[in-house]
């Protein structure tokens, strides 16, 4: 199977699929690919497979015609995908997922060239839905793996760029519930990986010191029922509580929030990479992930990254000695991080964006 050689699209008018529905944080990484294209090969006709909830996110980005995969309807999601595409043919796919599903998704494509991951990086049986491969690499972000497959297209991206749209009517309600412009610290306290998740205590004591220091502190989160309690737990255990925006935004609307923020605390999460792309500081916590790999791409230095003390700890050996994007989700496993480490990263953080804080 052909893996490295760079063949360019036909010139003039060619169509190119991206196929890429979950999850936010993933699906935020493709954002700069398209940008890319976009101004590499504008001639191209951009088609995105992505997920429901996913194109609350960007599918407005200008210049891409979406189409939706709503996995909740079972094979009725795999039918609608087929109809939206019947008839019509694409120079390339790029499938940029290799769960089972996606790759029995990837057949409603029609597509001369087929760009799938590398063998390591292939799973469910990827390699029988493509007949081509991105290099293989090993020590890559997240972003950069998705960047590469352009490569085979005699591209490459050298410049990362988001943009997301946000409308005004968003901006507005974001300055309705954060007026004026105090330094403001948003709290997005869960990881669809729970075992990804902060003791709450920790929270609310990261809270309590920000707020000390004069911050405005946004308790922020989507409206699952888990998501309520975590929120609610955290308010329980605070000295003075922050706003709880916990429920009340949208994608748009935290997105429109980011803007009005100086800094956000999150686990490895979809909200970690919106930030990133919004240019909000990241306080990221890190133990049973590797930033290297899935942490915020742009500016890394405000995470507190206690990976390899993880790997140590629960698989006995260095986290170079591990292959490359292994997680390590095990119970306890973000006990790691200290309160005392977040608070270190905060300050930093302050005094590098030049906060005045009276605390």
């Amino acid at each position: 199977m052909p893996s490295l050689t760079s063949r360019p699209l036909p010139s003039g008018d060619s169509q190119l699929c991206i196929l890429r529905t979950s999850a936010i944080g993933d699906v935020t990484h493709v954002v700069p690919l398209v940008r890319t294209l976009q101004s590499k090969a504008p001639a191209t006709r951009l088609t995105w497979i992505v997920g429901k909830l996913e194109r609350r996110l960007v599918g407005d980005l200008p210049g891409v015609q979406f189409i939706t995969f709503d996995k909740g309807k079972g094979r009725q999601g795999l039918r609608d995908v087929r109809e939206a595409l019947a008839g019509r043919r694409f120079d390339a796919l790029l499938h940029m997922q290799v769960a089972l599903r996606s790759n029995l998704l990837s057949l409603a494509v029609k597509a001369d060239r087929r760009i799938g991951y590398d063998r390591a990086r292939s799973k469910d049986l990827h390699g029988l839905f493509v007949n081509e491969r991105i290099p293989a690499r090993s020590g890559e972000h997240v972003l950069d793996a998705m960047a590469s497959f352009i490569e085979p297209l005699g591209l490459e991206q050298t410049q990362v760029r988001w943009d997301i749209p946000v409308s005004p009517d968003d901006h507005a309600w974001a300055a309705e519930q954060l007026p004026g412009d105090p330094p403001t610290l948003l709290v997005s306290p869960m990881s669809s990986h729970t075992v990804r998740n902060w003791r709450v205590e920790r929270y609310a004591a990261l809270i309590d010191h920000a707020m000390t220091r004069g911050m405005r502190v946004a308790l922020v989160g989507g409206p699952s029922q888990a998501e309520r309690a975590l929120a609610d737990a955290i308010l329980g255990q605070v000295a003075r509580p922050p706003l709880d925006l916990t429920g009340k935004d949208t994608l748009k609307r935290f997105m429109a929030l980011l803007a009005r923020a100086a800094m956000i605390l999150t686990p490895d999460s979809g909200p970690m990479h919106m930030a990133n792309a919004a240019g909000v500081k990241v306080l990221g916590l890190h133990a049973a992930s590797n930033p290297d790999r899935s942490g915020p791409y742009s500016d890394r230095r405000w995470c507190v990254d206690r990976y390899d003390a993880a790997s140590r700890k629960f698989l006995g050996k260095p986290a170079s000695a591990i292959p490359w994007g292994t997680k390590i989700e095990k119970p306890g496993v973000m006990d790691l991080i200290e309160v005392s480490d977040m608070v270190d990263r905060f300050e930093a953080c302050a005094s590098f964006l030049g906060l005045r804080l009276p605390g």
